[in-house]
């Protein structure tokens, strides 16, 4: 797959285009955004990944269009799954909701900025090493079981894990205690002090980098395009604010959604393995030739990641029906007014 460097700039242009029109249009001036606009503005950003991935089959094929929407999928499900934590974040800083745009936005923005780092670090390498595919691979497979070990979240040892960043960031910056609009540095007694949502946007910060180390490898299991790479944590991402006030309400009720993720890891983490025995190099597997072992195509890794998240989504909501955790519907409602009141 040959892409010059004028694409990639262009490419780069455009999505900075679209994070600074989504800044302007809907974050500059805070406020709650209704259902319907983040119904709609999720549903663009989704047409726009998808027109992308059209645009990528017209010039360079379809099997790195195959590749690339394998990868939007792949990493949509895994940026889902982030929003449980960013709701625990949202809830222990006690982020008013018209405040929560712009740390999303920008903890977004930091996301993919890390993500760019560690693909470019991924793609030397895999270029240096063929080795590294077992890396990845056990990796996954790894995070794949320990997944299924933590199904259904800990809020617990989340919060736990944001108190020691929350220790380490107070240890060096003087923090306020209140809210002040949504400014991320005051003045308290004439003396300048972060405020609480800057701290809360370094958490997620943290928690992005976190996110990174089994999204990359997750990808690169699909496509080893750099290109397609980038472009798929892209689009996963630029819409990723709006789905959080869409289905923030229904995260609760994916109550399978980690058992799915695990098996889509465990799946493209064995796919990488076999890959790295395809390419093998390493002396003492097979004297370093190649393993002739089955590789797995990307309609078939497309149709098994689609398959998951259809059962896993379809299976959670048959399992909550009557509300998450047994509850039923007016204790439900009674939780979502609570909620918009805070």
């Amino acid at each position: 797959m040959a892409v010059s460097p004028l694409v990639w700039i262009i490419t780069c242009l455009v999505i900075l285009g679209l994070f600074v029109f989504d800044f302007f249009a809907h974050v500059r001036t805070p406020h709650a955004p209704t259902f319907r606009e983040s119904a709609f503005w999720s549903a663009v950003y989704i047409a726009l990944a998808i027109a992308f991935g059209i645009f990528v089959i017209a010039v360079w094929g379809t099997t790195f269009g195959g590749e690339y929407f394998a990868g939007y999928v792949t990493e949509k499900a895994l940026s889902v799954d982030n929003l449980f934590v960013f709701v625990i974040i949202m809830s222990t800083f006690a982020v008013p909701r018209e405040y929560q745009q712009k740390v999303l936005l920008i903890g977004i923005v930091m996301a993919l900025v890390m993500r760019g780092a560690f693909i470019a670090v991924g793609a030397a390498a895999i270029n240096a090493y063929s080795w590294v595919f077992y890396l990845f691979g056990a990796f996954l497979i790894y995070t794949a079981a320990m997944l299924i070990k933590d199904a259904g979240h800990s809020p617990e040892a989340e919060q736990e894990r944001e108190n020691k960043i929350v220790r380490l960031v107070k240890r060096f910056l003087p923090t306020s205690e209140e809210y002040d609009g949504d400014k991320l540095i005051t003045k308290v007694d004439g003396k300048r002090m972060v405020t609480p949502l800057l701290v809360a946007l370094v958490v997620i910060g943290f928690t992005d980098v976190l996110f990174a180390l089994d999204s990359i490898p997750a990808i690169y299991g699909l496509t080893q395009e750099p290109y397609l790479v980038f472009t798929a944590n892209a689009f996963a991402l630029m819409g990723l604010r709006q789905l959080f006030f869409l289905i923030g309400g229904l995260l609760e009720r994916l109550v399978y959604l980690s058992y799915g993720l695990s098996i889509i890891l465990a799946f493209i983490g064995v796919k990488l393995v076999l890959h790295a025995l395809h390419e093998n190099t390493l002396p003492f597997i097979n004297d370093g030739q190649h393993v002739v072992v089955p590789e797995i195509s990307t309609a078939v890794s497309l149709s098994v990641i689609i398959g998951v998240l259809v059962v896993t989504a379809v299976a959670s909501l048959i399992k909550t029906r009557n509300g998450p955790a047994g509850q039923d519907g007016s204790d439900l409602d009674a939780q979502k007014d609570a909620q918009r009141q805070k």
